[in-house]
């Protein structure tokens, strides 16, 4: 099985600039997490499955608590805090997007993507 949060929109202070970290920004998230499928017909409570709000929570709680200097961090962070938090979690497929990039140019924004399997 495999549950997908898309667009999760957060304010946070994350950024290489100091600007950023004082005035904070907008940032969307998209996860994917992973169970094992064999487990998939065995489903019958929630606590047979991964709570999705409480995915929610702890993004949120990474992106608008804690400030980090690059997305690389807070993506690792958030990643490890999930398997951390979710033993039925076997892997966990990350995206997060700045949307105002402080970057001369034009473009929609800047886009990492992570993907991690328990070991």
């Amino acid at each position: 099985m495999r549950i997908t949060l898309k667009n999760m929109i957060f304010y946070g202070y994350h950024g290489l600039h100091e600007a950023e970290r004082t005035l904070g920004q907008r940032f969307a998230l998209d996860i994917s997490v992973t169970r094992d499928q064999e487990l998939d017909a065995k489903v019958k409570t929630l606590h047979d499955t991964i709570d999705y709000t409480k995915v929610f929570e702890l993004l949120k709680e990474h992106v608008e608590t804690y400030k980090y200097h690059l997305l690389e961090k807070l993506a690792n962070e958030i990643v490890e805090a999930v398997l951390d938090a979710f033993d039925l979690v076997q892997k966990v497929e990350l995206k997060i997007r700045k949307i105002a990039v402080p970057i001369n140019g034009t473009l929609d924004f800047v886009e990492l993507e992570m993907t991690r399997d328990r070991k």
